[in-house]
């Protein structure tokens, strides 16, 4: 955090916009001030895009305000200024060139127990600073000119951003109760900014957790997201865990906590080593992590990792449903990334996550995490590898991406030898993809070239001669070419008796 002077907080405002937006208050009579997120990030030095004006009309003269002086700024900007209005909410958004600024007439609330979406009325700038969800997102900066840059921090936020301290403005079981989505933002913004939620608020958070009940999935979705793009994505599932909120939202990433011991033998605790296992893949796409909020659109890099980390999330999420004791093995939990796979559909459509090639990637890792574990438990074959690398397709770094992070034993020998196989198999499939071009690879000889040899219909006889010939050039048995695939089927086919029909 930079402490800044009040030198520093012009140098920060002195942008053409702001000043227009100061010149057009005095004409209107109006007060102005830029709230929230963007005044916080200023003094954590974060860039930000979220930029939040306040409107104040102290004679009361003025409907709605907001959108007044939104509309006299579209004016003076003229064509290439675009705004929306939203006549229900008092607030227009205004977009001109690469800002993006939301005005709202201060308001004050009242909430009806069974819904978040408050009764709003004109207010006063403590009213509406008082409807905030943190004292760090309730600061304002006046934008009118005889106090422009003016701090109006009456929660003291600076003070909880310079001791990294997520608290509420006014009585946090309120707070939350009002609007329980807030529970998930004071996680949210607590793990993105690495801060630490104050005690009476954390203790509100328990208090108030069956609240999140009228919150909607895609509500809740949208923050485990913002959760997962953080630095350090555990942090958040740890607080929403010691809260209780976990087990309401996501209770098959709860089930995964604590050890079971029996005839001296216990089983590590899935869903600490679940939240290692995402924080060493959040390290590996570090350069990821943050996402633009101003407008809600995220790059396709940034919501390709976001899916990797879901994989890492999920990716023992079937062990609960697969724990057996077996009195000479111990603790197993056999084929479950296979049911973790299937578990998943169920777990996007109740969270309201995409269900097209997303979620689908998102099976595909879980399903598959075990396989590069298993080869570099053994010699590491080439056969092995085109059949990975065969499998995994284009998904095949993302895949070794988790595999790697999924080495969290505290054994250090053994740690150092599977990372040292990983690094076999990694050359391995560089080598083996520049050789012999396996990875998303389509046989030399299709099913439909099999059946017009041998004039067959679509059939059983047709799909075990296509595996015999994928699984020879997989096993590096013929190379992937049509001639000894050709000599091969026809080999194969004969045995089965086929013979190839004859051409004019």
């Amino acid at each position: 955090m930079k402490l800044l002077t009040q030198e520093d907080i012009f140098k920060q405002l002195d942008h053409p916009f702001f000043h227009l937006i100061s010149e057009t208050a005095e004409e209107l009579a109006l007060e102005c001030y830029v709230i929230g997120g963007w005044v916080r990030d200023l003094y954590l030095e974060r860039p930000s895009s979220d930029i939040d004006i306040v409107v104040v009309d102290p004679k009361g003269e003025t409907k709605r305000p907001g959108i007044a002086i939104a509309e006299a700024l579209r004016h003076k900007l003229g064509k290439k200024a675009h705004i929306a209005i939203y006549k229900n909410f008092g607030t227009a958004q205004l977009k001109h060139k690469s800002l993006e600024i939301e005005f709202v007439g201060a308001r004050k609330e009242s909430y009806d127990r069974n819904s978040r979406k408050p009764v709003t009325e004109d207010g006063t700038l403590e009213e509406d600073q008082n409807r905030r969800d943190f004292t760090i997102n309730a600061m304002a900066l006046c934008l009118n000119k005889n106090r422009f840059g003016e701090l109006v921090d009456p929660f003291d936020g600076l003070t909880d951003l310079r001791e990294k301290t997520i608290a509420t403005p006014l009585d946090p079981d309120i707070t939350f109760s009002d609007d329980p989505l807030r529970m998930m933002r004071c996680i949210r913004f607590a793990t993105q900014l690495d801060f630490h939620i104050e005690e009476s608020t954390f203790e509100a958070l328990s208090r108030n957790k069956e609240r999140i009940k009228i919150i909607s999935a895609e509500r809740i979705a949208d923050e485990l997201n913002k959760i997962l793009l953080s630095p350090t994505p555990s942090k958040g599932f740890v607080e929403l865990e010691r809260c209780g909120l976990l087990p309401l939202i996501f209770p098959e990433l709860a089930l995964l906590q604590g050890t079971d011991s029996k005839n001296g033998k216990t089983h590590k605790d899935n869903f600490y080593h679940t939240l290692e296992v995402l924080d060493n893949v959040a390290k590996a796409t570090a350069d990821l992590n943050s996402i633009s909020e101003g407008n809600g659109t995220w790059s396709s890099q940034k919501e390709h990792v976001l899916w990797v980390r879901w994989a890492a999330l999920m990716h023992d999420i079937g062990k609960p449903k697969s724990k057996r004791f077996d009195p000479l093995l111990g603790w197993t939990f056999h084929n479950h990334n296979e049911i973790g796979e299937r578990m998943i559909p169920s777990i996007f459509r109740r969270m309201k996550l995409p269900m097209n090639e997303k979620m689908k990637f998102v099976q595909k890792l879980v399903q598959m995490h075990m396989r590069p574990i298993a080869i570099a438990d053994s010699e590491v074959t080439d056969s092995a590898v085109r059949r990975l690398l065969f499998d995994a397709g284009n998904d095949i770094d993302d895949l070794m991406t988790l595999c790697t992070a999924d080495i969290t034993s505290k054994n250090d020998l053994k740690k150092k030898k599977f990372l040292d196989n990983y690094l076999t198999v990694r050359t391995k499939l560089v080598e083996i993809e520049e050789k012999d071009r396996i990875r998303n690879f389509q046989p030399p000889i299709s099913g439909e070239d099999i059946m017009e040899m041998f004039g067959l219909k679509p059939s059983r006889e047709v799909g075990i001669l296509k595996t015999l010939i994928k699984d020879a050039i997989l096993d590096g048995k013929i190379a992937n070419e049509y001639e000894p695939a050709e000599a091969l089927l026809i080999a194969e086919a004969k045995k089965m008796g086929l013979t190839p029909q004859k051409t004019d």
